[in-house]
């Protein structure tokens, strides 16, 4: 039972970091064009939505469970990049607004990368 430590996921720092996101891709997205209600925007505020929640979902499993939900909000966190892109060269987003929120999700790729390898020693 050493291996079972539940983590408040509230007061994770990447928990906070993966919120931050969260929100800044919900305002983002409203400025996209209607047309895109069913497909990037929807798509968008999916894999936003899941990079907290996996990590919130997580925090209540055995440290090996709970790095496997890391690895789901961090492969959300690269698909959330990829649409960021797409949207960039769509040009529904600028390159500030692009360059901004790739800065924030590799900020959060790296903590959360740091704190998934003290899950694992």
């Amino acid at each position: 039972m050493n291996d079972f430590k539940r983590h408040n996921f509230k007061k994770l720092k990447i928990w906070q970091m993966a919120m931050e996101l969260a929100r800044n891709t919900f305002d983002l997205v409203s400025n996209f064009p209607n047309d895109e209600k069913f497909g990037l925007i929807s798509q968008m505020n999916r894999c936003a939505i899941s990079i907290p929640s996996n990590i919130a979902e997580g925090s209540s499993r055995t440290n090996k469970s709970f790095s496997h939900f890391l690895d789901i909000s961090l492969g959300s966190s690269f698909e959330l990049q990829t649409q960021l892109i797409l949207a960039n060269s769509k040009k529904y987003i600028s390159e500030e607004n692009l360059s901004f929120l790739e800065n924030k999700i590799e900020e959060f790729q790296k903590a959360t990368m740091t704190f998934q390898n003290t899950l694992n020693n």
